[in-house]
């Protein structure tokens, strides 16, 4: 039996806005889900791969109806 504090590393499917990627990361890792969306979008006119990533953890990432 796993402890409540511990979550997978899931999407969330009932507070998605595109795929649950950034709600599935911040309620893994306790964030504000408003507050990592903003952070991404903020990140993406920045130089770097943030869209492949995305990308990535979507098809990587299972969603939570799966468990």
């Amino acid at each position: 039996m796993t402890s409540p504090a511990y979550r997978r590393l899931t999407r969330d499917t009932r507070h998605k806005v595109i795929a649950g990627v950034c709600s599935g990361l911040a309620r893994r890792f306790g964030l504000s889900r408003t507050g990592l969306r903003a952070a991404f979008v903020v990140s993406c006119v920045l130089p770097g791969p943030q869209f492949i990533a995305y990308l990535v953890l979507w098809v990587l990432m299972p969603s939570d109806d799966a468990y």
